[in-house]
């Protein structure tokens, strides 16, 4: 690491090998020569008499010992990076040297490459967001049935359950994942469409034949992985791709940014808290503090996610006609950040919920602090079953809640509420039979533990069977 200059904290602290290689130089200038390749293996195939076997077979023998040093020169030299690596090709290639990018324009290696890249970064996306669900599946069928305090509006509201609270995450990146599915039908390949997608000189080398035109398009995109192809471009692949990309990406930081802050606010309470390592430090002031850093960090990652769609959608708008150039030095920051922030999302996702600690005492606590009130409907009901008026019983509970919320806020009094009901003579109940009646935290929980099951098996569990060659194998430690 060169430590006298700026160092992309993305690639330095945050994301995975494999994310970094896609977007790596070699792995782009490699991928340039697969696509000359293409076209050329393609032209010759298809009987373009000034493509030989043998340039073919040249160039696939310099496919990855690109001379750097020599392109850097070059581009230095005449300001244009795909010209700069078409010499530098042609020096290793001297028998193919005048074939190469024939009939090409710069925009067939560079946005071939970029859909190649893409495609493949959906492939790890894909692979993370699927073992996110199976930790959390794993994690909600645990706790299916341990009741913990509901919130609205951050307000205590009825108990739902710990298994049940975290089905909700899992829903949105189902949901996240449906579009990745559905993105991935949307990356065709540019093909071999010309300068400005006419394929006008394309049509000059095969003397006019539409035909073979249209199959040299199919059969390049088809040797570079493809099975569809943009049907019409300007010069570049349609710039929207890159937007619904950017819109579908984000979607996976927002649904990251909840849990995250979710987990912050548990943390908080003392219910619920990310791994802590056994020597991590908190503060550097305050020894005793277990910081939620990695859902911290996760949050501020998914904000940079966030707001990155604008970019796309204003580089989308401002294609002039068939391509003009402001696009070119923003996507080549965007488009990596885009999916380098995914993938650093995702690993830390992966990471925390591979160990979610729960305290079920704490939870307790909680609940049993604010459960009297929330059984103040039942306990109305049972007045009126033994024969007392239910407005007059709804004012006795109303005077006795409001009066106990109240010692609660500016006294720190526990909630005694059921105390004072007891030891209201106009309330036909014993302090024992009013616990009692409250009976279990389960009996509050409604149907969460049953639907947290129904969902697990009915939506969650056919997902992971159809991606079951996916778990596993997601590196999620933490580099700091």
């Amino acid at each position: 690491m060169n430590r006298d200059i700026y160092q992309e904290p993305l690639v330095s602290r945050y994301t995975s090998r494999e994310m970094q290689e896609l977007f790596s130089e070699r792995f782009k200038f490699t991928t340039w020569r697969r696509c000359w390749i293409a076209l050329a293996e393609a032209q010759q195939e298809m009987g373009l008499e000034v493509v030989s076997q043998e340039m073919v077979d040249e160039l696939k023998s310099h496919t990855q010992d690109i001379n750097f040093e020599i392109a850097a020169a070059k581009e230095k030299e005449i300001r244009h990076d795909v010209m700069a690596h078409v010499y530098a090709y042609g020096l290793q290639c001297p028998k193919a040297e005048a074939i190469i990018h024939l009939g090409a324009t710069s925009q067939f290696v560079v946005c071939n490459t970029d859909l190649i890249i893409q495609k493949e970064a959906l492939k790890l996306i894909k692979k993370a967001l699927v073992n996110v669900i199976a930790n959390l599946a794993t994690f909600c069928r645990d706790y299916k049935d341990l009741a913990t305090l509901g919130f609205t509006h951050y307000q205590p509201a009825q108990p739902t359950t710990v298994g049940k609270r975290n089905t909700l995450y899992i829903q949105d990146l189902l949901m996240d994942l449906e579009y990745v599915e559905m993105l991935e039908q949307q990356v065709k390949a540019r093909g071999a469409k010309g300068t400005v997608g006419t394929q006008a000189t394309f049509l000059e080398l095969f003397h006019g034949d539409h035909a073979k035109v249209r199959e040299l398009d199919r059969l390049v995109s088809a040797k570079l992985g493809f099975e569809q192809i943009f049907p019409v471009t300007g010069q570049t692949y349609p710039r929207k791709l890159d937007m619904k990309t950017a819109e579908t990406l984000a979607g996976i930081g927002a649904s990251a940014h909840k849990f995250a802050v979710d987990l912050r606010l548990l943390s908080n309470l003392k219910v619920q808290e990310e791994p802590f390592e056994k020597k991590q430090v908190g503060s550097s002031a305050m020894a005793y503090k277990r910081n939620p850093m990695r859902s911290e960090r996760m949050t501020g990652l998914a904000r940079k996610l966030m707001g990155l769609p604008a970019n796309f959608a204003a580089t989308a708008a401002n294609q002039w006609f068939e391509r003009t150039l402001d696009d070119s030095a923003i996507r080549r920051m965007d488009i990596a950040q885009a999916f380098l922030l995914s993938d650093a999302i995702l690993r830390l996702y992966v990471n925390i919920t591979n160990g979610i600690v729960v305290y079920p005492k704490q939870i307790e606590r909680h609940l049993r602090a604010e459960l009297p009130f929330m059984a103040t409907e039942k306990i109305l009901m049972a007045c009126v079953a033994l024969g007392k008026s239910r407005q007059e019983m709804h004012e006795v509970i109303r005077e006795h809640s409001v009066a106990a919320g109240l010692a609660v806020k500016e006294e720190a009094l526990d909630n005694d509420l059921l105390l004072r009901l007891a030891k209201d003579e106009r309330v036909p109940f014993s302090i024992a039979e009013l616990e009692e009646l409250i009976g279990n935290h389960q009996e509050f929980v409604g149907r969460a533990p049953q639907q947290t099951e129904e969902f697990l098996d009915e939506v969650v569990a056919p997902v992971l069977a159809k991606y079951q060659d996916l778990l596993g194998g997601v590196d999620a430690s933490l580099k700091v």
